[in-house]
């Protein structure tokens, strides 16, 4: 799910309820039963395909750099976020090649 779903969504009174608990529980370290999750609707399988994972980071530089025109049209194509999907596509290969050469898969 990203923003735009988000933001686009017409959430129920329910739903943004729900939402509000689960997100003030969370904040105070406790889960709730998992019924009182029952109005938050599933993420669709796209949904989840479009998913980043967000990590801790020391904040980005700024740098300046030359992409080839189709690489750049192919991270428009996805949507909002091209920059950000360009840093993690290197992270997500910068931990790979990391877990490749400590042994770990």
């Amino acid at each position: 799910m990203n923003t735009e779903d988000i933001r686009t969504r017409q959430w129920s009174e329910a739903e943004k309820r729900a939402v509000r608990e689960a997100a003030k529980a969370r904040a105070e370290g406790r889960d709730l039963p998992e019924e009182e999750y029952e109005d938050i609707p599933r993420l669709t399988e796209e949904q989840l395909n479009r998913m980043v994972r967000f990590r801790d980071i020391p904040k980005k530089v700024p740098v300046s750099v030359r992409l080839d025109p189709r690489v750049l049209d192919w991270l428009r194509s996805k949507g909002e976020g091209h920059l950000t999907r360009i840093n993690d596509i290197l992270f997500n290969l910068m931990e790979a090649e990391r877990n490749l050469a400590s042994g770990r898969k």
